[in-house]
């Protein structure tokens, strides 16, 4: 889920950069220092969305910067557990796939893509459902609930996504249309 947070800091703003406009510059220094960076209570950082109320900046002896303190909104991804997402398939590996899911990866195991016995198919780097013959590759875009999370330290590579695309109206799109398609007859 996304959301905006409102968020207060101190920005180093250094002399060359004081002719530019104060809010591009602010942004830019913002989302380099907190862009991919996790809250256990917000979730990842997306970007700096808008700077809304700084004070005067301050020049600090022997540095030549000004620091101001501002408030600004960020966007933040923050996965919760049960929730269903759209995502695409960034890659298929022996055991599953990995889903990109807003900022984020998220692992579909094997068991868990459909109630079929699934297959990997090394030559086209394909996970092949035994009976049903669906397919799932890289770049297929796909909906799955999320079913384990474990967010730990402060990056995204810290983080562990398990989904799942075993229940009714997940998987690949087109699997979905073909279900509903069938249920429709």
């Amino acid at each position: 889920m996304y959301e905006i947070v409102t968020i207060e800091d101190t920005v180093r703003v250094p002399p060359n950069m004081f002719d530019q406009p104060f809010d591009e510059v602010v942004t830019e220094i913002l989302n380099r220092k907190y862009v991919g960076k996790i809250d256990k209570n917000t979730g990842v950082l997306v970007m700096v969305t808008d700077i809304f109320d700084h004070n005067q900046g301050r020049v600090v002896i022997g540095d030549g910067s000004a620091f101001y303190h501002v408030k600004f909104d960020a966007l933040f991804f923050n996965p919760t557990l049960h929730e269903v997402v759209d995502g695409e398939v960034i890659e298929i590996l022996e055991f599953g796939a990995f889903v990109r899911i807003g900022p984020m990866d998220g692992l579909v195991h094997v068991s868990q893509i459909t109630n079929d016995y699934i297959n990997y198919d090394e030559k086209n780097g394909l996970l092949v459902a035994n009976e049903s013959n669906k397919t799932l590759d890289a770049g297929d875009m796909v909906r799955a609930r999320l079913v384990a999370l474990s967010i730990k330290g402060n990056s995204t590579n810290d983080c562990k996504i398990g989904l799942t695309m075993r229940q009714p109206g997940l998987g690949r799109f087109e699997w979905i249309i073909d279900e509903k398609m069938g249920a429709n007859k």
